[in-house]
């Protein structure tokens, strides 16, 4: 979290002044996670203190295409109707890279009577984590996000291939957790960090996970809303630092055939306010009640939920057996082959870790869902299943398998919509449906491989 930052526009006036910021980008994270938003000169946005923006910015497609006729038009309305977007001051950061001194500052989105847009990610979350306060509670979080970094690659129809580093060679084998492995991108990463230093985003570890030039970062704890801000800048910052490296880094969940996927593992807990005290640990130590509630919830509904963490056709590519990612919604104490692993922890540390999530997914919306399910949890005081000490992959499968599916899933969980949003999940489902139907139009080097003179 940042230290001390702006609270309001008088304070984000005199952080611009001492920083002799002359330009601003005002961002809106998108339904894909998408910094949309226009850049103003400093006069013009201390005069405005805002901007007007087409609905319709925050509820696109991947591919920018809107639905013709539907219900996404009974919550957008049809005559592109604008949003009023008013500047968060405690989000405002350098933008390091910039020539000129220019600051980025995220917006959140209200309607014409003064409320928030319900359909934005950004609203989404904040309303799950009210729920949450309304029962005197606060969710703590904390990312761990995985991407890879690829050779510049302008042809689609070219495969990624990983990128060359200081001794002149690409990596050709599998370098988990090695360190040599990491320095071959010391250049990069030192300017990642310097970029991150001067956003005062909290990164913690950096390490190169199993596939050939696959990394991870992990974040340190924190509000859930700081959290996924601290992500999306973070997406940002690497992307453009890798460009400047003369490489790409790619938060696709599975960019490399044969390698492992890319996910967004989200370790989880809940405090009380006021007091601090973690709500998954008794007085004694031991699991709580709402420790296991908290799982159960996860598990009754994370399936329904997967469309919101698994975004894409790509998604499903990485939910696969024994590729270190879960097929199912086990759950256990230090096991990584569940969707729902609970660390080795201090009791005040306890916590859970969504495995399902991946690296793909918009952080707002993942940190919602993982949240909301818990929040019904709770609630309802679900049990959970029993705790698997054995090999998941061993269970069935247990999660949508592609993104019809999953669409199809989402649409009939009522009680989800009731914590998101109808609103929400209207718009999400019409554009992922509108995304999955683009994605069938389009035919794949395997169905012409194996089908074209065999069939």
């Amino acid at each position: 979290m940042k230290s001390n930052p702006p609270q309001s526009f008088n304070e984000l006036e005199q952080w611009l002044n001492q920083r002799r910021v002359t330009e601003i980008e005002c961002l809106v994270p998108d339904l894909t996670g998408v910094a949309r938003g226009k850049i103003l000169p400093r006069g013009k946005f201390t005069e405005d203190r805002g901007m007007r923006l087409p609905q319709a910015v925050v509820a696109m497609g991947v591919t920018g295409v809107f639905p013709e006729s539907g219900p996404y038009y009974d919550v957008i309305d049809p005559t592109d109707r604008d949003m009023q977007l008013r500047p968060d001051p405690s989000t405002v950061r350098i933008v390091p890279w910039a020539t000129d001194p220019t600051a980025q500052v995220i917006h959140d989105c209200f309607d014409h009577a003064g409320k928030r847009v319900p359909f934005a990610p950004r609203s989404v979350l904040r309303h799950v984590c009210n729920l949450y306060e309304e029962m005197g509670l606060s969710p703590v979080v904390a990312p761990e996000l995985e991407f890879y970094l690829t050779a510049r690659n302008t042809d689609p129809n070219t495969l990624l291939k990983p990128p060359i580093g200081r001794s002149g060679r690409a990596e050709t084998s599998r370098q988990a957790y090695s360190i040599d492995a990491v320095n071959e991108f010391d250049p990069l990463f030192e300017e990642i960090y310097d970029y991150c230093d001067q956003m005062e985003l909290n990164v913690d570890t950096l390490i190169h996970e199993v596939g050939a030039g696959q990394m991870e970062i992990n974040f340190f704890h924190g509000a859930p809303l700081d959290l996924a801000d601290e992500v999306f800048f973070f997406k940002r910052t690497v992307r453009e630092a890798a460009l400047r490296h003369d490489m790409y880094a790619t938060f696709m969940a599975k960019p490399i055939a044969g390698e492992p996927g890319s996910a967004m593992h989200v370790h989880q807990s809940i405090v009380e306010r006021g007091s601090g005290r973690n709500l998954f640990s008794q007085l004694d130590g031991t699991p709580s009640e709402a420790f296991y509630h908290y799982i159960g919830g996860l598990q009754r509904y994370i399936p329904a939920a997967m469309a919101l963490v698994a975004p894409y056709v790509n998604s499903y590519r990485r939910l696969s057996r024994n590729t270190a990612a879960p097929i199912n919604i086990e759950w256990g104490h230090d096991n990584r082959t569940v969707g729902i692993r609970s660390p080795i922890a201090v009791p005040q540390s306890r916590r859970l870790e969504n495995r399902v999530i991946g690296a793909d997914a918009n952080p707002y919306v993942a940190l919602a869902m993982t949240l909301a399910c818990g929040y019904l949890g709770l609630k309802n005081k679900i049990a959970p299943k029993p705790e698997k000490k054995s090999d998941a992959y061993l269970s069935p499968y247990a999660l949508p398998r592609t993104l019809g599916e999953a669409l199809d899933w989402l649409r009939r969980e009522s009680d989800l919509h009731e914590v998101l949003g109808r609103e929400f999940i209207t718009i999400y489902t019409e554009i992922k449906e509108l995304e999955f139907e683009e994605f069938m139009k389009v035919i794949s080097p395997w169905e012409r491989e194996h089908l074209l003179l065999h069939v």
